[in-house]
Formats: C-alpha cells, structure tokens, sequence
C-alpha cells in the first residue's frame, strides 16, 4: 500500500485509540533499515510508523555532507516508492527536533510539504516532533502554538514532549532525575495552549520515567499510572471523553511486558523502539562476521569468499532480526493483524 495519507493516518490513530492498542515506531537511518522496518510490519500484518531522526536524515543524505532536509525528504520519497509493495499503511514521522534545530529540520520540512500541498499533492511527512523539553514550558509551548495551525493546514500532526525523557539520542542528552515526570499541572497548561483538537491534532509525549537507551533493572523508575492520573485530571477539569491526550512512548525500549500494556491502557497509542531495533540490526552482523572471518577477510595470502563479504548477505540476516523484532513489539502493542488496508 502507498504510505497514509492523512486521512488514513487519523483512521490509524483514532481505531488505536478506539481499540486500547498502540503502533510500534521505528527509526530508520538507512534504506536497509527502513526496508526492515517495512518488513516487519507487513509480517506482523500491522500498520507501523516510520520515522527519521536529525541525524538519520543527515546519514541518508551522505554523513560527509549533512544535508538532513535532502536526506529526510529522500527518506519520504524512497518510502513513497518501496511501501507500494506492501499489504499494511505506514505513516512517516520525523522524530525529536530540538529548539537549536527547528530551522534546519523540521521548519524547512514544513515549508516543502506547505508546497507540495498547494500544488495538490500530499505532504511528505504525516507527523513532525518539536522536542522543547530542554526550554522552559512556556517557551515550549509557545512553540508549539505557533507549528500547530502551520501544520494543521498542511495536512499534519504535531508531536510534542512534556517533560523531560532522560538519556542520550542524537547527541542530545538529559539527566535521570524528578523532572522525568510530567504533572498534571504541566498537562493543563498544554491543552491550555494548543486545545483539545480544535486548533489541530496532536500527539503528547508525556514523561513517566522514560529514558533513551536501556538501562539495568532498577536505574529506571516507570510510573505508567501517572498517565491514567494526568488523563483522568483532564477528563474532570475539561468535561472531555475518556482518556483526552494522544499519548507517546519515548524511551520504551527495555520495558516490561506489564508496564509497556499499562502505559497502552491510559492512552498511549504511539511508542517509540529505536534502541531496541538498533541492536537486533547490529547483533547478527556482529555474529555473522565472527562466524565468517575467514570468509570476510583476505587472510593468510588467500581471497575470501565474495558471496560472504558482499554486504547483501549479512545485510540480509540484518533486516530479517530487525524485522523480527519489530513484530514482536507490534504482538506486544495489540497492532498486529491491524491495518486501514485490510
């Protein structure tokens, strides 16, 4: 099927929320792991999110030149072409986008896809993230309410954080500490800002302990059941439906089976797996060389065996791990045998 369009990315989210489960989203840096991640989700017969980060877009463009805004939108375009061949929907996302990078990532995005829209096309991504959670909250939310009615009338979903995720990505990095739990009070202050969809969709990445990365047991302190407090705190003050906020998962990887359905069951329908997919793409090459190394290398005055080192071969073994670990979490999130296109 051809990537979602945005009244088919709606349909995703509304029936995730709707039907209490949640989409895995992927970060790809590379058409060997975006094909990986379709994949995936075709052999769990889930509909997925892909995503690209500033810096995967930089490396999809050659990590010599760092033209992230080419590479993102050579992500989108690649996407465009290989998600035809596939039975499930997949919506693109870019994902954190700091304040120092609004300018060089997602703000000229937007502007690319504002065109493509007027020229009767769709927009290159379905979702943009302007990640404020290093900037005080008003400034963040400033921010927010200016992308907002830009991307609503562009045809897109915002996603912003609430709170702080602590760890490292892309070079950006926070503490583990008391602000990685967003309050209530936080919480009324966004909807405050940007409403409850009438100024545009979006998605909240409110924080409950997460953290980028995986951690040993007990480094890490997730309380999923601050998401039901926040959502039912909404609920009451606002008179809205149950569970108001489309809530996101940042920093899921290495969570527990029970906390990764808590969290679903209070309103996630969003969680993002990128560390976890990183390290089922590398483990198999790492096995598959020390395996082989008498095959991969030129050793001992001998050739090699062309058929091993060619990367196809590992790159195989590669995509199928990755794949597989995106339908495990797809099982784990209820989207599994979900999809728009069924």
């Amino acid at each position: 099927m051809p990537v979602a369009t945005p009244d088919q990315y709606a349909a995703m989210l509304d029936a995730a929320k709707a039907g209490s489960f949640a989409f895995p989203a992927v970060n790809v840096s590379s058409s060997q792991t975006l094909n990986a991640a379709l994949q995936g989700f075709s052999e769990s017969g889930s509909d997925g999110i892909i995503q690209v980060s500033f810096g995967g877009a930089d490396y999809f463009a050659g990590h010599t030149v760092k033209n992230r805004v080419g590479g993102a939108i050579a992500f989108a375009k690649y996407a465009e072409e290989v998600a035809k061949a596939h039975d499930v929907t997949v919506a693109l996302h870019t994902d954190h986008c700091p304040k120092q990078h609004l300018e060089n990532f997602v703000l000229p995005l937007l502007a690319a896809s504002e065109d493509r829209v007027k020229e009767g096309g769709l927009p290159y991504f379905q979702s943009h993230m302007w990640d404020g959670s290093a900037i005080p909250l008003a400034e963040n939310l400033s921010i927010a309410k200016e992308l907002l009615p830009r991307m609503a009338a562009a045809k897109m979903i915002l996603e912003v954080e609430i709170g702080v995720v602590g760890g490292e990505e892309d070079g950006i990095s926070h503490e583990i500490n008391d602000q990685l739990y967003t309050t209530l009070e936080d919480a009324i202050k966004t909807v405050e800002a940007l409403g409850l969809g009438e100024q545009g969709r979006y998605l909240t990445a409110l924080t409950f302990g997460n953290v980028h990365g995986v951690y040993k047991p007990g480094n890490v302190k997730l309380r999923p059941e601050l998401l039901a407090e926040i959502q039912a705190g909404l609920q009451a003050k606002y008179g809205a439906g149950e569970k108001p906020l489309d809530l996101v998962f940042h920093g899921g990887s290495g969570s527990t089976a029970e906390e990764i359905a808590e969290a679903v069951r209070n309103g996630v329908i969003k969680m993002n797996i990128d560390t976890d997919t990183q390290y089922a793409f590398t483990r198999p090459v790492a096995d598959f060389m020390l395996k082989n190394y008498d095959s991969v290398l030129k050793i001992d005055g001998e050739v090699g065996n062309k058929k091993m080192y060619d990367p196809r071969a590992y790159g195989k073994v590669a995509e199928q791990s990755m794949a597989d670990r995106i339908a495990l979490a797809a099982q784990q999130l209820g989207s599994a045998g979900r999809s728009v296109s069924a």
